[in-house]
């Protein structure tokens, strides 16, 4: 079997994948100012599902873009997700990202409590009283006790990226977000993971400094 295969250059790569993105959208339209977000979640998993299943509250996008602007730091629920953000990017403006999981003081509160330590890093971070984007890629504890803390009036999220991929409780937990009176970038139902939790922050850093896609 002859295999054909595109003749190009290294730098040239991304640029022809959004081409092919942009093509294999076809007309299929996508709300106002969230295009690059949504293609670059489709161009990290290669799932066009990504068109269909993100979801944005009303000037998710707007908001997200101020809050990074006035210096807001990331929290995340994974290590992978926190490598994949582009923290110089964020850096410019002042921000930096956070990832509790592995905190000792953490996971000695999960064990007392008996919680993830998803939800005792919320509980972290919710004490810190500061000017947080949360991106959520991995637990939906850690989307179900964001939630409670907002309920509970400990916490007002700039932003909630909640995009946990999974089984159990994680359409709830989604829904909950969508639910609450918070900005949010949501994808409804069980896709995402922490490369996508990652790619959406990165898609914002990238509309401020378009560097990027």
């Amino acid at each position: 079997m002859k295999v054909e295969l595109e003749q190009i250059k290294p730098m040239e790569i991304e640029k022809r994948s959004f081409e092919i993105i942009t093509q294999e959208l076809g007309d299929k339209k996508l709300q106002p100012g969230t295009e690059l977000i949504v293609k670059r979640c489709i161009h990290t998993s290669a799932d066009f599902d990504y068109a269909e299943n993100l979801r944005f509250s009303q000037g998710a996008v707007e908001e997200a873009l101020k809050a990074i602007q006035e210096g807001a730091s990331i929290v995340t629920d994974t290590q992978m997700a926190k490598a994949g953000i582009n923290k110089k990017a964020l850096a410019r403006y002042g921000g930096q990202v956070h990832c509790f999981m592995a905190d000792e003081d953490v996971a000695e509160q999960a064990r007392l409590h008996g919680s993830t330590r998803a939800a005792a890093s919320m509980e972290k971070a919710a004490a810190r009283s500061e000017n947080f984007i949360f991106a959520i890629g991995n637990a939906p504890t850690a989307l179900v006790r964001l939630y409670e803390l907002m309920e509970e009036k400990r916490i007002t999220p700039r932003l909630i990226i909640g995009v946990p991929v999974g089984f159990v409780n994680v359409v709830q937990s989604k829904e909950l977000i969508m639910s609450a009176d918070v900005p949010y970038i949501v994808a409804r139902g069980r896709k995402g993971g922490s490369n996508i939790a990652a790619c959406i922050c990165n898609a914002l850093l990238y509309m401020l400094n378009n560097e990027r896609g």
